[in-house]
Parts: C-alpha cells; sequence; structure tokens
C-alpha cells in the first residue's frame, strides 16, 4: 500500500479504535499473510473496516491513532455517525460519563469532539496507587515531576517577557496536604526559571518529605509570607500572578469551608490570573464548581478530571507524559500529543 502524506502540524484530534499499537503508529493494512507494512493515514482520510486489525489478531486492548477516522465508532463512547463505509465522524455527547474533553459554548458546561479521559477521583487514585506500587515510583518523585511541569505551564502561560510588572514575582499558596507539596516544588523550580516566587503556606505537614520540600525552597532564599493580606488590592499589586496550590483532588467535599475557608474568600477576590494545579481549590474533583475560585489556568496532573468539564478560563494544561504507555493503556487515558520532548501540552491550543 503506498504512503501518503503524514498528518500537518495542526494539533491532531485523537479517537481510540481497536488494536494494541502505540498512538504513534499509524494502522496497519491487512492482509492474507498479516504482515503488510504500515501507512499513513492524513487528516480527513477515511480508512475502510477491513484496513484495520482486529482486537483478537492485535491482542486486544485500546490503540491511539491521530487523525485516522474508523468506522468501529462503537469503540468510542458518544461517537455517532460513521456508517460501514468509514464516511465519517459524526458528533460526541457532552454528556457521556465526562469522557468527552469540553469546550465552551456558554452554557457552564463545554462540549466538543475531542476525545480525553476526565478521571473520577476514585481512577485517579487507582492511577497513582498503580504507579506508587506497581511501577515502584516514590512519593517525592511524583511531587517532583508534578511540581516542576506546573511551574513548565507557569512558564507556558506567562513567559517572563509578559509580564505586567517589572519583578517576575508569582504568589504561591499551598495547602497542607499533596496539592501544598506540589506547589512547594513548583515555586522552587519557578526561581530556577528566574521567576520570583513567593509563599503562603499557613498550615505547614508535619510529614518529612513535605518538610524536606520546605527547607529545600528556605536555602534557595524564597521568602514565606506569614499571613495572607485580606486586602487583595495588595496582592494585585504586588504580584504577576497566583499559584493555587490549597486543596487538590485528595481533598474532601467541605475542606474548603474549614480552614482554608479565609484563604479562598481572598482569592475569589482577586484580579490578577490564578493558576490553579489539579483541582481548583473548593471544587468538588467529579461535580466540578460549589462555590469554589474561577481560575484563569488548570494544570491537570495525569489527566484531567471530570470538574475540569467545567473550566472556563483560558488555558489547559495536561502534565501526565511520563505516565508509562501500559498505564495509560489500562485507564484509557486517550493522551494528547506532547510536542517536542515538553512535559505539559496545552489542550486550549487545539481547540
Amino acid at each position: 500500500m503506498s504512503s501518503v502524506p503524514g498528518p500537518s502540524r495542526e494539533p491532531p484530534r485523537y479517537l481510540r479504535v481497536s488494536g494494541s499499537q502505540r498512538r504513534e503508529r499509524a494502522p496497519r493494512c491487512s492482509s492474507p499473510g498479516g504482515d503488510a507494512e504500515p501507512s499513513r493515514v492524513s487528516p480527513g482520510r477515511s480508512q475502510p473496516c477491513s484496513s484495520l486489525p482486529s482486537p483478537e489478531s492485535r491482542g486486544g486492548g485500546g490503540g491511539w491513532y491521530p487523525n485516522s477516522r474508523s468506522c468501529q465508532s462503537n469503540r468510542i463512547p458518544g461517537l455517532h455517525g460513521c456508517g460501514g463505509d468509514g464516511s465519517g465522524i459524526g458528533s460526541l455527547g457532552v454528556g457521556n460519563a465526562g469522557r468527552g474533553f469540553p469546550q465552551g459554548d456558554g452554557s457552564g458546561v463545554r462540549s466538543g469532539v475531542e476525545v480525553h479521559v476526565e478521571l473520577s477521583k476514585a481512577e485517579a487514585e487507582a492511577i497513582e496507587k498503580e504507579l506508587l506500587e506497581d511501577y515502584r515510583f516514590g512519593r517525592q518523585q511524583l511531587i517532583e515531576i508534578w511540581g516542576h511541569a506546573c511551574a513548565v505551564a507557569v512558564t507556558k502561560a506567562f513567559p517572563l517577557p509578559s509580564l505586567p510588572r517589572k519583578q517576575p514575582t508569582v504568589l504561591v499558596v499551598c495547602g497542607p496536604a499533596q496539592n501544598g507539596a506540589i506547589g512547594l516544588v513548583c515555586a522552587r523550580h519557578l526561581r530556577i526559571f528566574d521567576y520570583e516566587p513567593t509563599i503562603f503556606y499557613p498550615k505547614r505537614s508535619l510529614d518529612p518529605l513535605y518538610r524536606d520540600f520546605t527547607t529545600q525552597c528556605e536555602k534557595m532564599d524564597i521568602p514565606f509570607l506569614s499571613y495572607l493580606p485580606t486586602e487583595v488590592q495588595l496582592i494585585n499589586d504586588a504580584y504577576n500572578a497566583v499559584v493555587d496550590a490549597v486543596l487538590g483532588a485528595e481533598a474532601e467535599l467541605g475542606e474548603g469551608r474549614g480552614p482554608c475557608a479565609g484563604i479562598l474568600a481572598t482569592l475569589k477576590h482577586v484580579r490578577i490570573p490564578i493558576v490553579s494545579l489539579d483541582v481548583p481549590s473548593g471544587w468538588d474533583v467529579e461535580a466540578g464548581s460549589s462555590g469554589g475560585i474561577s481560575p484563569d489556568v488548570l494544570v491537570s496532573l495525569m489527566a484531567p478530571k471530570q470538574c475540569a468539564r467545567r473550566f472556563l478560563g483560558r488555558q489547559h494544561f495536561v502534565a501526565g507524559r511520563f505516565v508509562p504507555y501500559d498505564v495509560q493503556k489500562k485507564f484509557e487515558l486517550n493522551p494528547p500529543e506532547y510536542p517536542g520532548t515538553e512535559c505539559v501540552v496545552d489542550l486550549s491550543a487545539s481547540q
């Protein structure tokens, strides 16, 4: 089968089809001998059913193919309008178990055709458990990976030359649990990237690991605030952006009404951009906003959580490139394409 030109540099769309090949491989054409060479499928070009391998012939499981249009629409939840002739792709229903990545339509819930998995709280915990127990990632290692990726996302959302203030100041607000530790690592990497972070960490964890992250920031001369000004204009005047690392996916519903209530009340009224790590503070992981803050930028860790359907900010980054392929496949994460050697990708750039 002759090759045709590969996909353009435009951000691709990802649709899950049968087969166990990795997402960077094009579908194989079937042949009597079963060993035909792979061929590229250009954007908008449909491929007949007979040219795609069956799950049985390839060992089952889910694979990812950029820009391929398969008539096996029954494998893609909410996908309609693709007949036996491979004639095309229909619409994606946004109400389909949170499995379609949303886009804004003014209704408060986004809709679109991008198929990116949105994790429930239980699914996110199961993936993290597998990484820790089966793949032997260390907790410090995961927090370091996430914190670094969050800092990279901040630099992409707010490059140094674009900052409105002469000093590249960023306020990082950290909670007592894992999301706060990620915020500490994020602040440290922002300092390495020549930003000037300041940390507000009112309820410091006694966990030795988190104390180590705190010590690292102190040794790098990153200042810690003793209190958060209730006069939001002071925050608006002093900083270019706020990193929200108060409550994450591990937070229980209602924690935003406890000791963190005062912090969230202040952050709700700031006028500078807010970057939320994984889950905006005060949001339910699955239902979305319940009186929480409204961030301008969201950085999802591993994969977007279901609450991301309610995110209406300007940029949504995903930091999940480090997740092993077999874990991606097992949980059907259907990750986006990460350009070059980037550790984060801006989903809003492909809309």
